[in-house]
């Protein structure tokens, strides 16, 4: 399967994160659990991209070496400030955020996908999965600020939103330019 696509449902999800000590914040439990899910998933797909992104700056190649070995620098270490951030969104609500790569992996939209060191292919991967999240993200704002309450989460996620655009917008200019 090529990067970017949504893996097929393979089975086990997270369903129900830990709570950790309960928060009084009005948001109902089950609320928060839904919210925690989503945000759980998230997680997993940032984690995803992080990888991926890592993984292209190590072993990128071409005449713009230094450029793309940079740029891939600077998405990455943003992609862990996000992470950071959405693991402890996920901490305000009062849930334990996961951590291990077994859970993100059962929990991420995204595949991981295969190694190429083709600067143009790593573009095209890493542009559909920013537009993946960003697609996510979009359906869960509304979720979020009206099916559960959460208008803290759903500003979040808009916020995180617009990252996402921001890097697709980065990466559409780069391989515009190589056409």
């Amino acid at each position: 399967m090529k990067n970017g696509k949504l893996k097929a449902a393979t089975g086990e999800k997270l369903k129900k994160t830990k709570v950790s000590t309960p928060v009084e914040i009005g948001i109902t439990p089950t609320h928060a659990q839904a919210v925690a899910n989503k945000l759980q998933q998230l997680l997993a797909d940032e984690q995803i991209l992080y990888a991926k992104t890592r993984n292209y700056h190590w072993n990128v190649e071409g005449p713009n070496f230094m450029e793309m070995h940079l740029f891939y620098e600077r998405l990455y270490n943003e992609l862990a400030e996000v992470i950071d951030q959405v693991a402890e969104r996920i901490r305000k609500i009062g849930h334990y955020a996961q951590g291990r790569l077994q859970d993100f992996l059962k929990q991420a939209n995204l595949l991981e996908g295969e190694y190429t060191n083709d600067q143009i292919e790593q573009l095209k991967n890493l542009l559909s999965d920013h537009e993946t999240i960003i697609r996510y993200l979009r359906n869960d704002i509304d979720d979020f600020e009206d099916k559960f309450k959460d208008a803290g989460s759903a500003d979040f996620i808009t916020g995180l939103l617009q990252r996402h655009e921001e890097w697709a917008w980065f990466i559409r200019s780069y391989i515009s330019n190589t056409k």
